[in-house]
């Protein structure tokens, strides 16, 4: 819902992204504008359970108050989980009493910490982790990691050994089966693997940080910040944020499936030289793009890296 740097455009809003997994939508970022976005893609905003906030950047964070105020006046009555830094909670609780608002619903905030990678919310399907990146002020990333699925049973094989329905669950956890003769049935002769959990990581924004690369591992969707492009890499540095270069090195190093690259400064009309610099590193490379819809699916790294 935005991939532009510091300031909008025309085009381009500031960082925002809904993720879908079924009927539960996760908020991650939320820059000026975003609950306007929100309404044009006729989102139902109170799906919105869970909302991250990678750090306090105003281009990061300055939509939430607004999203917070909105939710308010239609009523909402379910808790609103709220992740980021601990500054966050005090500078929404200060808005909330300068206003005189009582929210009609709870606000929980969780304080996220740049130290080391932390799980920090489980969410049905999906476990929720930070990590720390590399920034002016301290910022983390956050990967969604799918829940493994349970196996599938082979039925026809499951029969012809009399698996009884009771045993079915144990089935799907791995369980071998013994008969009532005592002969001892390997899982794998009556289960097929479940399809590989799917993950997607957020990086925005940091500079070229290594240990990012080792933090989302054989993520399945990696999104990394490409504020530059390779002519401005000393200015990256000095403002701490990434080259599309750069971003595609992290990517590659971590064996990730697919790349999108956002977070693009204003100064680029057209993204996809950004996109070319990068597919030097990972060819799997997109540019994200406002109002866009990416779907999360693995994909062999080894087809999609280049040498």
């Amino acid at each position: 819902m935005g991939s532009s740097a510091a300031i909008p455009t025309s085009s381009r809003n500031l960082s925002a992204q809904l993720l879908a997994l079924g009927e539960k939508y996760f908020l991650i970022d939320c820059g000026e504008g975003t609950q306007m976005i929100l309404r044009h893609l006729k989102i139902k905003i109170n799906k919105i359970g869970h909302v991250f906030i990678s750090h306090l950047h105003g281009d990061h964070f300055f939509g939430l108050i607004g999203l917070i105020s909105t939710w308010h006046l239609i009523g909402r009555k379910t808790p609103l989980h709220v992740y980021g830094p601990p500054q966050l909670q005090e500078i929404i609780e200060l808005q909330l009493n300068a206003s005189l608002t009582l929210l009609s619903y709870p606000v929980v905030f969780h304080h996220t910490s740049i130290v080391g990678i932390q799980t920090i919310a489980d969410a049905g399907n999906l476990i929720i982790k930070s990590f720390p990146l590399k920034h002016r002020v301290p910022t983390t990333g956050f990967i969604f990691e799918e829940k493994p699925l349970p196996r599938k049973i082979k039925r026809a094989d499951s029969d012809r050994y009399g698996v009884p329905i009771y045993f079915m669950e144990k089935l799907r956890a791995g369980a071998d089966f013994e008969t009532a003769d005592g002969e001892v049935i390997p899982n794998n002769l009556l289960t097929e693997d479940p399809p590989k959990p799917r993950s997607y990581a957020y990086c925005s924004d940091t500079a070229y940080y290594e240990p990012v690369a080792e933090h989302v591992k054989g993520v399945s969707v990696m999104y990394h910040e490409a504020t530059f492009m390779n002519d401005k890499e000393v200015a990256a540095s000095e403002k701490m944020h990434s080259t599309a270069a750069q971003a595609a090195r992290i990517a590659k190093m971590a064996g990730a499936g697919k790349l999108i690259i956002g977070h693009f400064s204003a100064r680029y009309d057209d993204v996809e030289a950004l996109r070319n610099e990068a597919a030097v590193y990972f060819k799997n490379t997109v540019c994200a793009e406002d109002l866009e819809t990416y779907i999360i699916e693995n994909q062999d790294p080894e087809e999609v890296c280049c040498p």
